[in-house]
Order: C-alpha cells, then structure tokens, then sequence
C-alpha cells in the first residue's frame, strides 16, 4: 500500500514542502513517482519518517538525523531504543505532574508539605535502568545509593558541579579550542576526576578499565540526542559533543 504525499503529510501533521526538503536532502526517498511525477510513500517510508519526526522532536538536525539513520543497526531495535527513552521520559513526567498536584492541592487545603513527596520523578531514578543495562547491575546499586545517601545540599553542589562542567565544554567548543590542545587536555582531566567521584563506574574502581570507558562514554556523548543536547553550542548541533569525544578519547589513550 502506498500513500500519497498529501495523504502523509496530512497523517504525519506536516506539510508536502516539508516532505519534499526531506527528499531533496536525502532523508526521506519516495517509494514511487508516477509519471505525472506525484510522490507515493509505502509503510517502510513511513517508519521512516515516524523516526525522523521523533529525533526531530529531540531538537536534531538534519544532518545529525541522517547519520543517525545511517547507521548500522537495525529499524527495529532503533525504535526500541527510542520507545525505551520515550517511556522512561512519560513515566518520570507522570511522576511530576502527581507531585506537582499534591503540592497544589496541600497549599490549597492549608495543609502542611510533605516534602519527601515534592520531588518524586526530579531525581536521578530515572536513568538506573539504563545505567544497569550499560554497566551492570552493581553499578546501578552503587551509584542509586551513593546519590540517596547525599545531602540536599550534596546533590545541589554535585548538580552544580556538573552543570559548570557542561559550560566549560561548550565555552572551548565555540572558542574553536582543538581537542589536542592544552585546554583541552585540562578539561579532559577535570571531567575524568569528575567521573572518579561516582561510585560504580570503572574510573572509581583501581582495577576496572578506565580507559576502555573513557573512551566508550565520549562515543555515547555524540551517539545518545539527550547527552548531544547538553554539550550542543546551539540547538541541534553535534559538534560540542563531537569535541567532548575527541578530547575525552585523546585524554584516555595518553593519560590513563
């Protein structure tokens, strides 16, 4: 079956213009052109387009859209991976809206907070699933009860630590500094002690594979849309992330 691009655009809430930069670009091929040279679209074009719309959505470029589609894995176990994200993301707004009403309605009533209940889906609960499946089911305890174990004061100065590093990054990213710079270098240095604070990963541990890691996590810096927003110079961009990776990977094979 195939649908015309009038019919997609209309189901897809966009507009045939936008389809047609799509194709010119390369992201989006028609299954067929009559030979009135109307565009049709068939099911696998649309699944394409649902994974275009959706990293879209994640604030992406084309460009970085295309080499995410590019590569090598499959249709499949892509949407998976982004229903995963997409889930995770659904649960935690759940989270935030109860919480949120629950507040609204105590000040309401005059009654007093309960504050262990104010932040539920504001921490860092979220990722434990992800961090388990990437690096293992000790990992997931240890870091779940270093970070329950902090302060509020703790967490808002680790938070903040973190945020500062961010910054740091994306200032030499649109200062053209070069990954194998000396700058670079410093703020390689400053992420690596930064990691070695948190309990579980190989770069806390004397006999894991620091390295190996470093390395690793730069990759999922560029890979991963959420970890290319935090470093993106502007919206949509990858080259602060891509710089973070190359620094990182530049830091691992001289230094660790």
């Amino acid at each position: 079956m195939e649908w015309s691009i009038q019919e997609v655009a209309r189901l897809a809430g966009t507009t045939s213009r936008t389809l047609r930069h799509y194709g010119s670009v390369g992201l989006l091929v028609p299954s067929s052109i009559g030979a009135n040279g109307y565009r049709r679209y068939d099911e696998d074009a649309l699944v394409r387009l649902q994974r275009i719309l959706l990293l879209r959505d994640l604030g992406l470029g084309l460009t970085q859209i295309g080499e995410i589609l590019a590569r090598d894995v499959t249709e499949e176990d892509a949407l998976r991976t982004h229903l995963s994200w997409l889930e995770q993301e659904q649960e935690r707004t759940s989270r935030q809206i109860a919480s949120v009403r629950r507040t609204i309605g105590s000040r309401g009533r005059g009654e007093p907070l309960m504050a262990e209940e104010m932040f539920d889906g504001f921490d860092h609960s979220r990722y434990t699933e992800e961090v388990r499946d990437r690096w293992g089911g000790a990992a997931a305890a240890t870091g779940d009860a270093w970070w329950r174990a902090k302060s509020e004061e703790g967490r808002r100065r680790w938070q903040e630590d973190s945020r500062a590093l961010s910054e740091a990054w994306i200032e030499a990213a649109r200062a053209g500094v070069a990954p194998d710079s000396e700058a670079a270098r410093r703020l390689a240095a400053r992420h690596v002690a930064w990691l070695r604070t948190v309990p579980g990963t190989p770069l806390s541990d004397p006999d894991g594979d620091g390295r190996a890691y470093l390395i690793g996590l730069g990759e999922m810096y560029v890979a991963d849309p959420r970890f290319t927003a935090v470093y993106a110079t502007e919206p949509g961009d990858a080259s602060g992330a891509a710089f973070v990776r190359d620094a990182l990977r530049l830091h691992a094979e001289s230094a660790l």
